[in-house]
């Protein structure tokens, strides 16, 4: 009889092997798990909510170019918890099939961050038709199909290895130290003592000084805001979610004090997740 003790987690990411989450996948959880590619963001939420995944990972904000804010429209709309993170710098590289060059590029095949974050680059050739792509990694082996010395990915220097491409311009992202932050998901919420970083995500009455004196609490019981994004409330416009990281732990009385504050002053109050900080 199997003894299922001894099962491999399966942890989610985006994209292909090669892929910058599957980096992000290693990194954090080491090689002793079992990967699955998924083909889109909102895919991992449903995989782990069906439980066809333990975990997921998912990149929520870089910093050349700011929040991946799909992602944190799925953190509030599904019923998952955010339970880790984990900073991967990333370096993007131009690549393209054997025997080709620089020259012979017309288009270019990456995921709008990869263009994003390559911008000063991508001047330079203003006559490249850039081309949206699923993920950096799934152009790469886009390119690596075609066979075409037209055609360039930029994408990981793990990826041009994998799909045998040969790299024809090195760290082309504008900021070298560009970082993305990624998340780790679970359909449980875990935390221990060591948990000293939580995730909300609120909104508070659409009238003058409502969103102060949500955020007022942090101060009043000495607790440090580390970041706000706002995102639009479907169906709502002009009125927004905020989602808030803060410094601290769910157990400790300052933070218990300053939640239930927040949730009286707010018109919708969700935890997204409490775990260990990196950044």
């Amino acid at each position: 009889m199997k003894d299922e003790s001894k099962k491999k987690l399966i942890v989610g990411f985006q994209g292909v092997p090669g892929s910058f989450g599957e980096e992000a996948l290693l990194a954090y959880f080491g090689d002793s798990v079992c990967t699955k590619a998924l083909d889109t963001f909102e895919d991992i939420f449903k995989k782990l909510i069906g439980q066809e995944i333990d975990f997921g990972v998912l990149p929520i904000e870089n910093s050349s170019t700011g929040a991946i804010t799909e992602v944190y429209d799925l953190l509030n709309q599904y019923d998952c918890s955010i339970i880790g993170e984990v900073c991967l710098p990333i370096q993007h590289h131009l690549m393209g099939i054997r025997g080709a060059s620089i020259a012979d590029i017309r288009e270019v095949y990456s995921h709008p961050q990869g263009f994003e974050q390559s911008s000063k680059f991508l001047k330079q050739y203003p006559n490249w038709k850039l081309i949206p792509y699923y993920n950096t990694a799934k152009s790469a082996e886009w390119v690596q199909k075609n066979n075409q010395k037209h055609m360039g990915a930029i994408a990981s220097e793990k990826a041009a290895k994998l799909y045998n491409l040969q790299i024809l311009a090195f760290g082309i992202n504008s900021n070298q130290h560009n970082t993305t932050r990624f998340i780790i998901i679970s359909r449980e919420q875990y935390m221990d003592e060591e948990s000293d970083k939580i995730s909300i995500v609120l909104s508070t009455p659409h009238r003058a000084g409502s969103l102060y004196r949500a955020l007022r609490h942090f101060a009043e019981n000495q607790i440090n805001m580390l970041k706000i994004e706002s995102r639009p409330i479907p169906d709502k416009p002009w009125e927004y979610f905020f989602y808030i990281d803060f410094e601290g732990n769910l157990n400790h009385p300052p933070v218990q004090k300053a939640i239930q504050s927040m949730r009286k002053d707010s018109t919708y109050f969700k935890i997204l997740g409490n775990y260990k900080k990196t950044v």
